[in-house]
């Protein structure tokens, strides 16, 4: 490496989201994640179900990975909630993408889960302020190898649903959102330049609900992927 180019400690490895069926691994980017995109968990969290225009925010690329099959319970909260995700995978990008153009954009979809520090979350929406400690903390979005859409097309609907020790919490439909994958993607490259590489977690329904340590949690699309996890 020339002197130009060299960093002062070693440049940490890309995170790579396996993809299923193929030995091509997908390099993350970005992540980024929609708020109350479905009408009824909107509600459950005490907010309007209308149409309001979206509003976005970011985990980490590294929160992706499930290690060994487990969530470890984070530190510093005593509340941590599963929200059960579509997952989309962008190949492509840009500024100002139309929403006629946007699936275009996709390289595929997967099962994933936004778990929340909720009490950490209430404070910070009580003080009017981020939600980076109750949302972008490691392992909090782990999420299932990526399906191409080459495969599976660009699915609009399909049964989304997670279990926690079997019992079933959460249960919804694609074609529930409020924003659809198209007018998302378009909404948010009105503020942000879109790149492959980047993720987006579509927001959740409702019946998000605690884990807790020794807890088993299932979740999956219909059509799409499944996803299996134990909380220690």
């Amino acid at each position: 490496m020339s002197a130009e180019h060299s960093t002062v400690f070693a440049a940490p490895s890309p995170v790579l989201l396996p993809v299923d069926g193929s030995a091509a691994a997908f390099p993350v980017r970005r992540v980024y994640c929609v708020g109350r995109n479905y009408a009824a968990h909107a509600i459950e969290m005490g907010g309007d179900p209308d149409r309001e225009p979206p509003f976005f925010f970011q985990k980490n690329p590294e929160n992706l990975l499930l290690v060994d099959g487990a969530f470890p319970y984070p530190p510093l909260t005593q509340d941590v909630h599963h929200e059960v995700e579509c997952v989309v995978a962008l190949q492509a990008g840009g500024n100002d993408i139309a929403a006629a153009d946007a699936l275009d954009c996709v390289y595929g979809y997967a099962v994933g889960i936004d778990f929340t520090r909720r009490d950490l979350q209430a404070l910070a929406k009580k003080d009017g302020r981020p939600w980076t400690a109750a949302k972008a903390f490691e392992h909090s979005a782990p999420t299932s190898p990526l399906v191409p859409a080459t495969r599976i097309g660009h699915p609009s609907q399909g049964v989304i649903w997670l279990d926690v020790n079997g019992s079933r919490t959460q249960t919804g439909d694609l074609n529930q959102m409020i924003w659809k994958v198209p007018e998302i993607i378009a909404e948010l490259s009105k503020l942000v330049t879109l790149a492959a590489g980047d993720v987006i977690m579509t927001g959740t329904p409702s019946g998000v609900g605690p884990v807790r340590r020794g807890d088993t949690v299932e979740c999956g699309i219909d059509g799409i992927s499944r996803l299996s996890l134990s909380v220690i």
